[in-house]
């Protein structure tokens, strides 16, 4: 019997903790969704493809906050992609999600990185796009299965992110 009710506190506890993840990924969801603006919709033309590749998206993140991940809708979710740099943006295509555009003109810079959203990789093991939503600045990484493309990515993204045309913005905490 005792075995019995320690089987049962044990279940207790997961689901309790289960039900912990659950609600803290829907408050986390409710609390963005209130500042975040919505992602851009997909256009119907995207534009010539320049670059192409398939990997793994792994998320979004607010900021430089590596760990912030974004759980909005679907985002916050990892899938297998195709990644798509068109004259026009990025299409980001998840299997078993919604497909993600990162309009040209918001692309701040590119860069491989270690870590994001939760994912720790070797050096340079991730492909990150910061660019603008709205005033926030948001990174978006993905895991491509041929790292030999990063650079050709982040060459490509760096050379034409619209940087110098985009107005100033202003830093948290300063006076506008």
């Amino acid at each position: 019997m005792t075995r019995v009710l320690l089987s049962l506190a044990v279940l207790a506890f997961f689901a309790l903790c289960l039900y912990g993840m659950w609600h803290g990924w829907q408050r986390r969801a409710r609390r963005q969704a209130a500042v975040l603006v919505d992602f851009p919709a997909v256009p119907t033309d995207t534009g010539a493809v320049l670059l192409e590749t398939t990997g793994q998206y792994i998320g979004t993140t607010i900021g430089d906050n590596w760990q912030d991940r974004v759980a909005v809708g679907d985002i916050g979710h990892r899938a297998e992609a195709e990644l798509r740099l068109t004259d026009q943006g990025v299409l980001i295509e998840r299997a078993g999600a919604s497909a993600m555009w990162i309009p040209r003109a918001e692309i701040e810079s590119a860069r491989t990185d270690r870590g994001l959203a939760g994912k720790v990789m070797t050096k340079d093991g991730l492909l990150v796009v910061r660019w603008h939503l709205g005033e926030q600045l948001v990174d978006t990484g993905f895991r491509g299965d041929d790292k030999d493309v990063y650079v050709q990515w982040v060459d490509a993204l760096n050379t034409s992110a619209p940087r110098g045309s985009r107005p100033s913005r202003p830093s948290e905490g300063s006076a506008t």
